[in-house]
């Protein structure tokens, strides 16, 4: 077979449109993802299992005439609480490495397999996704395509990592804290983390505060593409955004109209921010203003009290996935089986309180309310995406002498993102621009709440004034051979 492995920078769309032309099969398309992955991801450790024949068999029972819209595409699926039916999940943590067969689907697993997605594995991701960085003791770091030595952020730091090396077009992410838009930072990628209720977590979760499901991709249209197939209200839900009044695709191809911008540079919880982090959002102000937008400087969201009330509501949720994992590996937890960041942080929630927990959360709540009044002065605000460069990979470590010290220097490399988990509001992650360093200088972008239309549009626009899918790190460009 011909080398197929430069396709995988392309587009998902693309390599849809490929397939159903007849110009290249689905199964040849996987067979030259799945040599990608045994050729690169030693170098970047973004897979932690593959799934390799089920997927070729998946893969070969596709043909051209198929109608589903990523028929035959190959996708990765991020191990943290996705199950997928009939294979292990570990959630990166040695708690979970010898057991759990999922028995289902989880919902977005069920519509990319609906949408025609070929799924050839799993990626990393840091124990229980608590980090920004990706470097669980389970399975080692996952490191940056760009930049061996730097991380390629987390927690959906795999999923960035296939993607920007070429291994996959897109990559399933998820979101409590930052986890799509930091790694698609770090990666050069789009990253957009929905609104609240956007994506159900059925079957098995109601809803949640402060996590979603998402996506990383190289173009706004596959971003948009995926957010329509992954949304909508699943039976039994408990909450749900309001569906938009046009699929999210249209809106990625019609123009936003002049905007009102809030441009925020300063860091919400009171730390220094690297001066090319903030010179970026600066010079997209400036794009934004040649675009036709109206730039007006929001005011401080300035709250490092909600550092340590966040963290309670944090502790509390990593409690549980200790507790979920404990129970799907049948057995109690251990202080040997975690990280001590993990362990840290699983006692801390133990020892947390039904009346502190809802404090903790109703004074998230009030903050939350303050913060998105500040959109009624306008559309969407853009800010820096990181406080710093991409940390170099074992800066920051779950595993030190002091995990919670670590814990903290997370937030101040990445100060202006868990913001908008607690707001629920959509924000996203654009590369715009690349550092002195080498590595990709991204901003971020946050829309009024389920206002996910505006920001694909003027994603969009972005897109087209300033390209950045043909960017590939060194790594991408690398042939397939072991």
């Amino acid at each position: 077979m011909a080398d197929t492995s430069h396709l995988l920078t392309r587009s998902a769309g693309e390599l849809a449109g490929l397939i159903r032309d007849g110009q290249i099969s689905s199964r040849e398309l996987t067979e030259a993802a799945l040599e990608r992955i045994d050729a690169v991801n030693p170098s970047v450790n973004a897979f932690t299992a593959l799934d390799a024949d089920r997927a070729l068999e998946t893969a070969g029972a596709i043909g051209a005439d198929d109608p589903r819209p990523f028929a035959g595409v190959p996708i990765a699926i991020k191990d943290l609480f996705t199950p997928i039916a009939g294979f292990r999940q570990t959630n990166c943590s040695a708690l979970l490495a010898d057991g759990a067969i999922a028995e289902y689907d989880h919902n977005v697993v069920a519509r990319v397999r609906a949408a025609g997605f070929v799924i050839v594995g799993v990626t990393n991701s840091p124990e229980f996704g608590i980090l920004p960085v990706t470097e669980p003791r389970l399975n080692g770091p996952t490191r940056n395509p760009w930049n061996l030595d730097r991380t390629s952020g987390g927690s959906s730091g795999g999923a960035g990592a296939a993607v920007a090396a070429g291994l996959v077009p897109l990559a399933h992410g998820s979101d409590g804290g930052g986890s799509i838009r930091i790694p698609a930072a770090c990666c050069g990628l789009f990253g957009l983390k929905p609104s609240r209720g956007r994506i159900s977590l059925a079957p098995a979760l109601g809803d949640n505060f402060l996590v979603t499901d998402g996506a990383l991709t190289r173009t706004v249209a596959d971003s948009a593409a995926m957010l329509d197939l992954l949304a909508g209200y699943v039976t039994g839900d408990a909450t749900w955004a309001q569906p938009p009044d046009e699929a999210f695709s249209a809106a990625a191809g019609r123009e936003p109209g002049r905007l009102r911008v809030g441009l925020l540079t300063d860091s919400p919880i009171g730390s220094a921010i690297d001066p090319v982090c903030t010179q970026a959002a600066v010079d997209a102000a400036k794009l934004l203003e040649s675009l036709g937008h109206e730039i007006v400087e929001a005011r401080s969201l300035q709250m490092p009290e909600l550092l340590p009330t966040f963290t309670v509501v944090w502790a509390a949720t990593v409690a549980g996935s200790v507790v979920l994992s404990a129970m799907l590996a049948g057995r109690e937890p251990t202080e040997a089986d975690l990280e001590p960041l993990s362990w840290t942080l699983y006692q801390q929630g133990l020892q947390c309180n039904a009346v502190q927990l809802m404090g903790a959360t109703v004074a998230l709540q009030a903050a939350a309310r303050q913060i998105v009044a500040q959109f009624d002065d306008f559309d969407v605000m853009l800010t820096p995406a990181l406080g710093q460069r991409p940390v170099a990979i074992g800066q920051i470590n779950a595993c030190s002498d002091d995990p919670m010290a670590d814990f903290a220097a997370s937030a101040e490399f990445t100060p202006f993102t868990a913001l908008w988990n607690v707001t629920g509001q959509p924000a996203m992650s654009v590369p715009l621009a690349h550092g002195e360093d080498g590595l990709p200088l991204a901003v971020q972008i946050v829309g009024r709440p389920v206002a996910e239309t505006t920001l694909y549009s003027l994603a969009a626009q972005l897109e087209a004034a300033q390209p950045w899918a043909d960017r590939l790190a060194p790594l991408a460009a690398q042939p397939a051979t072991a």
